[in-house]
């Protein structure tokens, strides 16, 4: 079922105002729904979009390069030095389990020399 429009009523002002307001956002609703989905705009925005990221590379490289070079001078640690240091502790890891399965693989044999 359709929905039928409420007359207004003439001694109502406030009532009329909502009224036009309501259609008013449905009709501006619509119409930036219909704009937002057209090529046009889609095609714009990527222009645009595609502008700002040739502009903003060389002043992110820039920060990049003043952050890495601040952390230096303060003897702070980089991005890259403590990846090395997750890689190093990872490995340091993997080896102290291998030992201690090694180590449960030699003492497997006594703890069954125990048991009997």
């Amino acid at each position: 079922m359709s929905e039928k429009p409420e007359i207004p009523n003439i001694f109502d002002p406030f009532g009329m105002m909502k009224q036009m307001r309501d259609t008013g956002m449905e009709n501006w609703a619509k119409s930036m729904t219909d704009f937002v989905n057209s090529d046009t705009f889609t095609a714009a925005q990527a222009e645009t979009l595609n502008a700002w990221l040739a502009t903003s590379t060389p002043f992110r490289k820039l920060l990049e390069d003043t952050l890495s070079k601040s952390m230096q001078a303060l003897h702070l640690p980089s991005t890259d030095d403590l990846a090395r240091l997750a890689d190093r502790l990872t490995n340091i890891e993997m080896r102290l389990d291998d030992m201690d399965a090694k180590l449960d693989q030699c003492l497997k044999p006594q703890h069954q020399e125990h048991s009997e």
